[in-house]
């Protein structure tokens, strides 16, 4: 699936990219709490990790609820993976990363690459790369690095861009999209 060039998505458009899929992940998801279970109104994430092995797939923001234990474990997923530091996700970037994969329309999980960096691996990684900003989102727990095997970099970005709510950068040489929820630009290719 291509995306064109010029999509724009506001925010009616965003909350219906959830609703669409909100009816039918529900009954899927059977260890959602009793009160999820037949849910009209669900946001999704689905993630796994490479560094520890580790998956998600959750039910996290119900009927305009966030689910505490639900950000709680995405909090412990996108730790430090160096360091096992654990730091609040913000729910913004959450928010932008599941729109992002729903317009998508794709069953496979991200790939979480990067989620919080603490002070310490964030200096070890500026230290080898001229691409990491020293005061990074990924600090504060605003950003995350992803990729999609079905999906191309592009792809992946095209759609984060079109819901206009945060930073997008491609990373296409290293095959990552950065997410963040901090000021709506783009960056590389």
């Amino acid at each position: 699936m291509s995306l064109p060039d010029s999509i724009t998505i506001g925010r009616r458009s965003l909350l219906g990219a959830f609703a669409a899929t909100a009816i039918t992940a529900a009954p899927f998801f059977s260890a959602a709490p009793a009160y999820a279970r037949g849910a009209g109104d669900i946001r999704r994430l689905k993630f796994y990790s490479g560094r520890t092995g580790e998956n998600i797939n959750m039910i996290y923001w119900i009927d305009g609820e966030y689910v505490p234990e639900s950000l709680a474990e995405i909090n412990h997923f996108f730790r430090d993976w160096r360091n096992n530091e654990v730091h609040r996700i913000d729910t913004r970037t959450i928010d932008l990363l599941a729109a992002t994969h729903s317009i998508l329309r794709v069953s496979e999980p991200y790939m979480l690459l990067s989620g919080f960096r603490s002070r310490q691996t964030n200096n070890m990684l500026r230290a080898r790369s001229n691409n990491v900003a020293q005061n990074s989102l990924h600090l504060t727990g605003e950003a995350a690095d992803v990729r999609l095997r079905s999906r191309s970099v592009n792809q992946i970005a095209q759609a984060a861009i079109a819901c206009n709510a945060g930073g997008v950068g491609r990373y296409s040489r290293s095959d990552f999209v950065h997410i963040d929820c901090g000021a709506v630009r783009s960056w590389g290719r």
